[in-house]
């Protein structure tokens, strides 16, 4: 694949540095992401993959827009209320770039939405959905199908961001790092705990970075995944510490 004049303009800031280069641009747009969710960490995301030329992006959410989203959902305007998330940024992905291929799935993996289909294909996937459920279904997916996968989450003032590779050998999956105790619709939301807009901004840039260095690794000097360690960020200090997650032998996600 060879870049266009054009292209190779949009780019000039990314191909300019050793890290990235024109072999990094190339290996973007040839990339597939598939975003789990396109609220709070999503959208940030996504404006930022697809602002680097990530050439196929799949977005899945089965949430429409609700007023009380725009606090931090900024792709989202008081019009798409009522309008299905993936749907609208898919919008915004054609309008934002018409050379990058955006797909909207609406639903939610696992019901009736199979979650090895969707993800079977992915360069990476990047999940930055509301529940555990869904977290640990696209985790074992993704350690089935050997793709790798960006977890990131959010609340209130805190944060966490950590790339797995629970298909490759002595590396952890996101299950090695949480359990099986949250195989459910358990988990804390924005609505009960409140959360600061601009940490989703952050959360969700940082996870946009980890999934370009997932993309580009054994690519750029930029492509080192940073496998298994967890970046945990808390915005009232502010301060961000990083620990590793350890492989379980027991877990079933990742060890047989």
């Amino acid at each position: 694949m060879s870049l266009s004049p054009d292209r190779l303009d949009r780019f000039a800031r990314h191909i300019v540095l050793p890290e990235v280069g024109g072999t990094g641009q190339v290996a973007l747009a040839a990339a597939h992401v598939v975003l789990v969710g396109c609220g709070g960490i999503g959208n940030p995301a996504l404006q930022y993959l697809a602002g680097a030329g990530v050439g196929h992006l799949t977005l899945i959410d089965s949430d429409v827009v609700e007023l009380s989203n725009l606090q931090r959902q900024t792709l989202f305007t008081p019009a798409d209320i009522g309008r299905p998330k993936a749907e609208v940024a898919a919008e915004w992905v054609a309008r934002f770039d018409p050379a990058l291929r955006p797909r909207a799935v609406v639903g939610r993996l696992g019901e009736g939405i199979p979650a090895a289909r969707k993800l079977e294909d992915a360069s990476v996937v990047l999940d930055g959905c509301d529940n555990f459920r869904t977290r640990l279904l696209v985790s074992d997916a993704c350690v089935a199908l050997g793709v790798p996968l960006v977890s990131a989450a959010i609340g209130r003032f805190q944060g966490q961001v950590a790339n797995f590779a629970g298909h490759l050998e002595g590396h952890s999956c996101y299950r090695c790092f949480v359990g099986d105790a949250f195989d459910s619709d358990d988990c804390d939301s924005c609505a009960e705990d409140g959360v600061l807009g601009a940490m989703a901004g952050m959360v969700g840039a940082f996870a946009a970075m980890q999934a370009i260095r997932v993309i580009l690794q054994g690519k750029t000097a930029l492509g080192d995944p940073q496998w298994g360690q967890l970046h945990l960020f808390e915005g009232l200090v502010p301060s961000l510490r990083t620990m590793r997650i350890a492989k379980d032998a027991k877990c079933r996600g990742c060890s047989g």
